[in-house]
């Protein structure tokens, strides 16, 4: 299995990530002109993880997304389904407890962790509803959900570009530097197809999450939603 499609099966989606691992971060940086490492900051400002505070970091790949955590002095658990993606994670970060588990059904006690993060993965989890749920039921109350996501550009004739640029110009870039630039199509598909930024806040709500906003990144090419678990 090379490339999932947009149904979204746990097993072509795993699969699909495992043959991407290896070159995973380095594909990422070059597809988003180095813009991931700004989102990414922009992700550890609002969780704002504090020292002795435990933070779930679903869909965390290699880890990337999980080490800001950890050098602030909080307890973070790097979790993904892609036993590929957290093998690298392991060779380079071997201190962190990386977890396989599944968005919908993580392995966790309810009330755990004072704040859970997902950072582009969401997209990719067959569903999103049970994941939010799950993400809910995990966090103790007072405490916080963030999502970094693709989303939906503000600004109509940049929409255009951009749209313009998934489809025809991302495949060809990440032919040069992926180790599975099939994957990078789907990747491309499901961009397209997410709910922009007021749908993804309703789920939220949804699932029981309050004082649910956004914050676009790049002018919408990212969007940030943050949600808190009612005491």
């Amino acid at each position: 299995m090379t490339r999932a499609s947009l149904n979204k099966q746990p097993h072509e989606v795993a699969s699909m990530f495992d043959d991407v691992a290896e070159r995973y971060d380095l594909t990422n940086d070059v597809l988003s002109l180095g813009q991931d490492r700004r989102w990414r900051k922009e992700v550890a400002k609002a969780v704002d993880a504090r020292p002795a505070q435990k933070i779930l970091d679903l869909a965390a790949g290699t880890a990337t997304s999980s080490l800001p955590f950890a050098q602030c002095g909080a307890y973070v658990v790097p979790c993904d389904f892609s036993l590929g993606m957290l093998q690298v994670g392991k060779r380079k970060h071997t201190w962190l407890p990386f977890t396989a588990g599944d968005a919908t059904k993580l392995p966790f006690k309810d009330d755990t962790f004072d704040a859970v993060t997902i950072s582009f993965g969401l997209r990719n989890v067959q569903d999103t509803d049970a994941a939010l749920r799950e993400m809910y039921r995990v966090t103790r109350p007072g405490g916080r959900v963030v999502i970094c996501e693709f989303s939906h550009p503000t600004w109509t004739p940049f929409r255009t570009v951009y749209t313009e640029y998934l489809m025809r110009a991302l495949p060809p870039v990440a032919r040069a530097v992926s180790s599975n630039p099939d994957a990078y199509v789907y990747l491309a598909e499901s961009i397209r197809a997410w709910p922009d930024q007021p749908a993804l806040a309703e789920r939220l709500r949804k699932a029981g999450w309050s004082k649910v906003a956004w914050r676009n990144l790049t002018g919408g090419v990212v969007a940030l939603h943050r949600g808190f678990k009612e005491d």
